[in-house]
C-alpha cells in the first residue's frame, strides 16, 4: 500500500511529496477548464511533472487548445482510488510551448509512462507530429491529501 503524508497541504509549488504522488504509476489527469459560454469542462489527459509544472500535449487545433488559449486557468485533479484514499489538486496557469524537441520529450516520457518502456519511444514519435502542442501547467495553488482516511 502507498503512503503519503495524511494532511491537507496548501501550497503555491509542487512540494516533493506531491510530486511523488502525482508521478506514481499511470494516474490519469482530469483537467478542469472553462468551455467558451462558462460552462466547466473536465476531461483525462496523460501528464509528466517537469520542472514543477505538470505537461501534457494536446492537438493545437482542438477545442480544448482553443478555450486554454482564451482563458488559461485551469486545474488537474489526480486521486488515488483505493486505500488510502489520496488526491493532489493543482491550479495554475496553462502555457503553451511550440518547440517540436520539447514536445517529442513530453510525448515520449507520457509513452514510458502510460505504455511502458518498451513502446515509449514509439509513442512519442507518434504524438510528436506538428499537430500538436505542449501545454505546461504553472502551478499557482496545489492541494493535497496523502491519506483521506486518516
Amino acid at each position: 500500500m502507498e503512503t503519503y503524508p495524511g494532511r491537507v497541504q496548501i501550497s503555491d509549488r509542487l512540494e516533493p511529496a506531491v510530486v511523488e504522488f502525482l508521478s506514481s504509476g499511470t494516474r490519469t489527469g482530469h483537467l478542469s477548464y472553462l468551455a467558451g459560454d462558462g460552462r466547466p469542462l473536465v476531461t483525462p489527459v496523460w501528464f509528466v511533472v517537469d520542472d514543477g509544472a505538470l505537461v501534457f500535449a494536446t492537438g493545437r487545433d482542438t477545442s480544448k487548445a482553443r478555450m486554454l488559449r482564451r482563458d488559461p486557468r485551469v486545474s488537474i485533479g489526480v486521486d488515488l482510488q483505493e486505500p488510502p484514499y489520496a488526491f493532489a489538486q493543482v491550479q495554475g496557469v496553462a502555457e503553451f510551448v511550440d518547440d517540436p524537441d520539447y514536445l517529442l520529450k513530453v510525448c515520449t516520457a507520457c509513452g514510458v509512462r502510460y505504455m511502458g518502456a518498451d513502446r515509449g519511444e514509439e509513442f512519442g514519435r507518434r504524438n510528436a507530429v506538428p499537430e500538436e502542442t505542449v501545454v505546461r501547467l504553472r502551478p499557482t495553488r496545489v492541494l493535497f491529501d496523502g491519506d483521506v482516511t486518516a
